[in-house]
């Protein structure tokens, strides 16, 4: 049956990914796992890097044919990993984004205000378990980090997971920016099991510097870059309008599956005690919320029908960074000049000047350490070696403030 089920996708960072076990090809098929196809792993990037196209499904690929990489190369080291550990390992990395509706963070942020993505993955996971009749059991442990072969947990979930490996160099890929480019293969030959924990052997050091610098640079270049954050906060202000108008008894044109969430106020519990909370959220992908705003963008509502206009036709806000908190003065000039050339009054404002903060800890000193195994046995997190790039400046947060406002 194995054999019968063996598939290979052809993949354009890797080349050939092998998917050759009915259960893991059965993950797949399932429509909450194809659902990532039509969901952008980049959101609204591509409004300044074009080529950014690239979906959930990709990315999840991808980090599945690490995971394969790295567990073969464990087991070449003489790691005890059995055939169901493995299995399990690769659904782990399979469904590690599976909670992710359109556009996380400004569904998060706008719509289901306060329900993560990570909890629905959570809840998805157990309602595949129970129609897959138990076969994620092992999975699930490994996923949640309660199994006792920590290293399983570690390269689903960790500073230096596969996640992370594949996001950095698949989003250089599709953007062109080739600071992201990092030795993924070099460090899966690195990569080693001491005390039932993930090292690096002390030869992939600079990889792995290089892995650690090069996620900054595409912070600061591409997931935090002044203009998709302009856009990603007017999809913000745009879902926190809709919804609004929403809770009001406003008309407004939505997918099924739309309508359920801007029309009911949504939280843990309606997930929890609702199945068709759960069931309705895996009907919702880019494509209800693009067309939304399409047609949202000449609903009578001002406020609504100007940004969604905006954000179709990348009229985007002006976005300004700065080191130091902005003043109300200068908010409150650019408000005023709102005011006099849009119209808009009082807190209707808020959707057009508004402030935010982007912050990044690029080697977070005080979470799951990325450790390296010497030669004569010593152990050392890598921002405590000696001239090592990776100093613990780099483990102090980045904050930088930002402003956002139309054009004016």
């Amino acid at each position: 049956m194995a054999e019968r089920k063996r598939k290979i996708v052809n993949d354009p960072v890797y080349g050939f990914i092998t998917i050759d076990h009915p259960l893991i090809f059965a993950l797949i098929s399932h429509p909450y796992y194809q659902r990532l196809r039509r969901i952008h792993q980049m959101a609204l990037a591509h409004l300044v890097y074009p080529g950014a196209m690239h979906t959930r499904f990709h990315h999840s690929m991808g980090a599945y044919h690490l995971m394969s990489c790295a567990l073969q190369e464990l087991k070449s080291k003489g790691v005890d990993i059995t055939a169901e550990e493995e299995v399990a390992a690769k659904m782990a990395i399979l469904l590690h984004d599976v909670g992710h509706g359109p556009y996380s963070h400004a569904l998060e942020n706008g719509i289901i205000e306060g329900v993560s993505h990570e909890k629905i993955s959570h809840w998805l996971m157990e309602e595949l378990n129970k129609e897959m009749k138990g076969a994620l059991t092992l999975t699930i442990e490994i996923f949640n980090g309660r199994y006792h072969k920590t290293f399983l947990h570690q390269l689903v979930s960790s500073q230096l997971d596969v996640d992370r490996m594949d996001y950095l160099n698949r989003d250089s890929f599709y953007t062109g920016v080739s600071e992201g480019v990092i030795g993924y293969d070099r460090i899966i030959k690195m990569l080693t099991v001491h005390r039932g924990e993930l090292m690096v052997e002390e030869k992939g050091i600079y990889s792995i510097e290089k892995f650690i610098v090069a996620r900054r640079l595409m912070y600061w270049q591409v997931y935090l870059h002044k203009t998709v954050l302009s856009a990603e906060n007017m999809l913000v202000k745009i879902l926190r309008r809709a919804k609004e108008l929403a809770l009001k008894g406003v008309s407004l044109y939505a997918s099924p599956a739309l309508e359920y969430f801007l029309y009911h106020k949504i939280s843990d519990a309606n997930f929890e005690q609702e199945p068709a909370c759960l069931q309705q959220f895996c009907l919702l992908d880019d494509y209800d919320i693009l067309s939304a705003i399409k047609v949202w963008a000449q609903h009578s509502d001002k406020v609504l029908a100007l940004l969604c206009k905006w954000l179709t036709n990348r009229e985007l806000f002006k976005c300004v960074l700065s080191n130091e908190s902005f003043d109300m003065v200068s908010i409150n000039t650019l408000r005023e000049k709102v005011q006099k050339q849009y119209g808009i009054t009082g807190k209707e404002l808020d959707y057009f000047v508004f402030t935010g903060t982007a912050s990044l800890s690029t080697y977070n000193d005080q979470d799951e350490k990325i450790n390296i195994l010497f030669k004569d046995g010593t152990v050392k997190d890598i921002s405590s070696i000696d001239n090592a790039l990776v100093s613990h400046t780099l483990a102090i947060p980045v904050k930088k403030f930002y402003i956002c406002h139309p054009k004016i």
